[in-house]
Order: C-alpha cells, then structure tokens, then sequence
C-alpha cells in the first residue's frame, strides 16, 4: 500500500545521503526511482542532491508554480516499467499545493513517496512544505543526529553569521556547516561560541 512519508531532522542529520541510499536500494533490484528537489536549494547546481560526504544524484528541480502530480505521472507514462518510489529532498521549500500533489501521487497513481527534510527554520518556525507534511503525511519519522557542542539530541537549527548566533532574518538563507549547526534546546539558546 503506497504511503506519504515524512522523514524530518536537523541540519546535518543525513537527509541527502539518506535519499541517495534509498534509491541506490531501490535502483539495485531494477526498480525505477523519480528524484525530486526544491528548486530553493542553489548551494551547488540547480536540480542535484548532494550529501555533505560528497555523493549526490541528480533530480527534478520543483519550482513553486512546478505541478509535482503532472510531472510524476508524466515520468510514469515515458517507459513502459511502473515507478516504485518517488523520493523528495529539501520538502521543507515546497509549497501547500506541491504538498497536496504529493498525497495524490500516493492516492491516485498508488506510489510511494518519500519527503526528506527539516522540520523548522532557525527561529524555530515550520516551514511551509514542513507544516503541510506533518497534517498530510501517512507516516513521520525523526532522523536524528547529536548537538554540534554536547551529546545531546539536535532538536534545533543553530544560524551563525561571522560565527556569531543569528535569531532573526529572512527563513531562507542557504548554508552548509559555516551557516547552521544542529543544536539541542539549551545550546540553540546559549551556544559557547
């Protein structure tokens, strides 16, 4: 039975590499995969997943006027050997439309999808593509991983500007490990920088 999963975590909780093994896995027993991103994500090149350990994929950039349902079915109908899995990294960008289209994907055309990202901004806001998986998901899962200062869960996305904490701006600043750091709760408010 196909599903909406929502596999969330911080910065640097292996989202990227997670998506790229799933579909190496998927790949590996003949199985075709349809990779999706936020056009958002410019840190590299337009329309490629990149794990912060240097693999990546190439995939369909969504832009926020992009109809993800249209250009799943469209994938589904150019070979002749049915899609079992649609994978989407940076979700967290996508809009409540492409969120929708996403759970008709699942309803309509009966596959899987697989949505990966984070669950809140640096001023621990949702996102919108965030809130709208977290309603519609069939499934939500917590990809952990530990604060960049103690062994505490990173629950928290620490933004730094000149090394220095950052607690207002605009949501949507892209950055690696120089601009955010997975934090726990007491650390996102007294980091020891």
């Amino acid at each position: 039975m196909a599903q909406l999963f929502f596999r969330y975590g911080t910065m640097n909780s292996g989202k990227s590499i997670e998506i790229i093994k799933v579909a190496h896995n998927y790949e590996e027993q003949g199985k075709r995969v349809v990779l999706l991103t936020s056009a958002l994500d410019t840190r590299e090149e337009r329309g490629m997943i990149e794990s912060r350990i240097g693999l990546n994929r190439t995939a369909i950039a969504i832009d926020p006027d992009t109809n993800a349902y249209e250009i799943v079915e469209e994938q589904a109908n150019l070979i002749d050997r049915p899609i079992s899995c649609v994978l989407v990294d940076e979700a967290q960008f996508l809009e409540k439309h492409h969120i929708l289209e996403l759970a008709r994907i699942v309803d309509e055309l009966r596959i899987p999808v697989m949505a990966f990202g984070l669950k809140n901004d640096f001023q621990n806001h949702l996102f919108s593509g965030s809130k709208y998986l977290l309603l519609y998901a069939d499934k939500l899962e917590e990809m952990k991983t530990i604060c960049w200062f103690c062994e505490k869960k990173a629950t928290m996305n620490l933004r730094l500007h000149e090394g220095q904490p950052v607690y207002e701006g605009e949501q949507v600043v892209m950055g690696g490990n120089e601009s955010y750091y997975p934090v726990c709760r007491t650390h996102y408010q007294h980091p020891p920088l």
